[in-house]
C-alpha cells in the first residue's frame, strides 16, 4: 500500500490512523533516508497516544520510553549502531516487554520484518511532500492504517 503524505498535517492523520491500531508488542519500523520524515512520523504516533510536550529525537539515547501512554511505547533510532550485536548490549527486549516499539533505522538492529507484529513503512521524498510505502505483518493485515 501506498500513503500520500503531501504534508505535515497529513503525516498528523497518517499518525493518528497507526496509533489508534497500535497494540503492546507492535513494531513499526520505519525506513527512509535522512530528512525522509521518520521521526516526524513517530512524533505523531506518540502524540496521538496521548504524549503532550516534546517529543526528542533518540538518535543519541538510543532508546526513549513513554510508559505513560494508551500503550506504552519504546521509541528507539538505531542510526548510530555499528553492528547488529549493539541491540542486545542496550537489552532492548527488555524495553519492549509490554509496550509497542517505533524503530528508526530497523535495518542497523538486524531489521524486524520477520516478526507478524511489524508494520514496515519506507518513506521516501516526493516533490515537496512524501509518500509512504507500507507493508503490514500478518498480525496487521485485519487493521492497517
Amino acid at each position: 500500500m501506498i500513503e500520500a503524505l503531501p504534508d505535515l498535517a497529513a503525516m498528523d492523520a497518517f499518525g493518528k490512523r497507526i496509533a489508534a491500531q497500535l497494540r503492546p508488542g507492535d513494531v513499526v519500523a520505519l525506513s527512509g533516508g535522512l530528512g525522509a520524515g521518520k521521526t516526524t512520523l513517530a512524533r505523531a504516533i506518540i502524540a496521538a497516544l496521548g504524549h503532550e510536550g516534546e517529543v526528542p529525537s533518540p538518535t543519541f539515547t538510543i532508546v526513549e520510553t513513554y510508559d505513560h501512554l494508551r500503550v506504552p511505547l519504546v521509541h528507539a533510532d538505531f542510526y548510530r549502531l555499528e553492528n547488529l550485536s549493539e541491540a542486545e548490549e542496550i537489552g532492548l527486549d527488555d524495553y519492549r516487554e509490554g509496550a509497542a516499539l517505533l524503530a528508526e533505522w530497523p535495518d542497523h538492529a538486524g531489521g524486524f520484518a520477520h516478526e507478524t507484529s511489524c508494520l514496515e513503512i519506507l518513506l521516501e521524498t516526493v516533490g515537496e511532500g512524501r509518500q509512504a510505502v507500507v507493508k503490514p505483518g500478518e498480525d496487521w493485515q485485519s487493521r492497517m492504517p
